[in-house]
């Protein structure tokens, strides 16, 4: 009879395992793809802004060496 007990509680002890193993699976899966969109957002507004940085590098360059007080 004790065997039986502990045959049962291996079983529960598995499926509770494999249900938590695929909700992890499934949120790490829901975060890729969170993650890949932003990348995707964000690509263009990285592009901007380094475009913009050159701008100002070359600016800063152009009006010649900063002046400090």
């Amino acid at each position: 009879m004790l065997l039986v007990v502990w045959i049962v509680v291996a079983v529960l002890a598995v499926l509770v395992l494999g249900v938590v193993g695929f909700g992890v699976l499934g949120a790490l899966q829901r975060l890729d793809r969170e993650v890949r969109g932003l990348q995707g957002e964000l690509t263009p507004v990285l592009a901007e802004v380094q475009g913009i940085m050159g701008r100002v590098a070359a600016q800063r360059t152009d009006d010649g060496p900063a002046t400090t007080r």
